[in-house]
């Protein structure tokens, strides 16, 4: 067997100290990913978000408040969710908070507790990440770096932030991804993911975020798959696609939704099976949150039907 000399040895190491150290580094650098548990029986990965119901809740923040209809405060949300529903977890949208004033805040967690609820996401707006002008998005970051703080304190353990676009501009991969790593890294430092919803066809591509997601490789932003929005430009396989696309990015939540019903006034349905049939090839275990979107219908009966046919997909 051949003998090393001291200088080999001191040399090797030496090398092995500076791999050692670099290893450490990298893995120091790295963010660790998100270690959540999720749920097995079908009905307590169900969901409930606030979006179909906006007509009926009451918030200085909710342009789409009908005053012909009951309101609702979101505090009471949960509780109607569970009585109706059977379902125990929740996404409020964040323009649904009559305030974010402590007190408030304080009221809306023990209503929630109260509940039996829990949430699963915290829905916030649309802010220009990818905007020319650097103001703007540091804007963005800002928005989204508060409500990740509300997060924390509502004990919701994500935020879905909406891309708003920048007039005339083209959504930008690289300007995104440098904006919403910012968020992301952030949202390291609280615990909180970060999700991308394919939500504007123009905006919030499923490919374009797809995109985004992997250039910044932070496993805290991650994507929202929507079942039916990227449907509303009626091609049924782009949707398909899409989705699958965005599940491969997927961790906690996904929206469940069975019409589209678009701006013109065009009705498209979801291939529910095919959707759950992506879902469960992707190896997706978080919540499956009911988004009922049929137009001028009773969100209520909707969201009874999605929650009927959902469990009946998991089944």
């Amino acid at each position: 067997m051949k003998e090393f000399s001291r200088r080999e040895f001191l040399l090797g190491t030496s090398i092995f100290g500076l791999g050692l150290r670099a290893g450490l580094r990298n893995s120091l650098a790295a963010p660790r990913g998100p270690h959540l548990e999720f749920p097995t029986n079908p009905r307590a990965r169900l969901a409930v978000t606030s979006w179909p119901f906006r007509e009926f809740i009451d918030s200085p923040n909710n342009p789409y408040r009908n005053r012909d209809k009951p309101g609702m405060d979101i505090k009471d949300f949960a509780g109607m969710v569970a009585k109706k529903f059977g379902v125990q977890n929740i996404c409020p949208l964040a323009a649904h908070f009559h305030s974010t004033d402590p007190a408030y805040l304080d009221a809306f967690r023990q209503s929630v507790e109260q509940a039996g609820s829990h949430l699963v996401d915290l829905g916030l707006g649309g802010r220009s990440f990818w905007d020319p002008n650097k103001a703007k998005r540091q804007v963005a970051v800002e928005y989204g770096q508060h409500w990740v703080d509300l997060a924390l304190n509502l004990g919701s353990p994500s935020v879905r932030q909406h891309l708003g676009g920048a007039r005339g501009v083209e959504a930008d991969v690289e300007l995104a991804s440098q904006t919403l790593g910012r968020l992301a890294e952030y949202g390291v430092t609280k615990n909180i993911l970060v999700n991308l919803e394919n939500d504007d066809l123009r905006n919030e591509d499923p490919f374009f975020i797809a995109k985004v997601i992997e250039k910044v490789g932070n496993p805290y932003l991650r994507a929202l798959p929507d079942f039916g929005n990227t449907l509303g430009g009626g091609d049924t396989g782009y949707n398909e696609r899409g989705v699958a696309a965005m599940l491969k990015h997927a961790y906690g939540v996904c929206h469940v939704k069975e019409l589209v019903v678009t701006d013109s006034g065009k009705t498209y349905k979801v291939g529910l099976p095919k959707m759950f049939e992506l879902a469960k090839a992707s190896g997706f275990k978080g919540y499956f949150m009911m988004e009922w979107d049929g137009g001028p219908g009773d969100p209520y009966q909707g969201t009874e039907q999605l929650v009927a046919e959902t469990l009946k997909n998991l089944g």
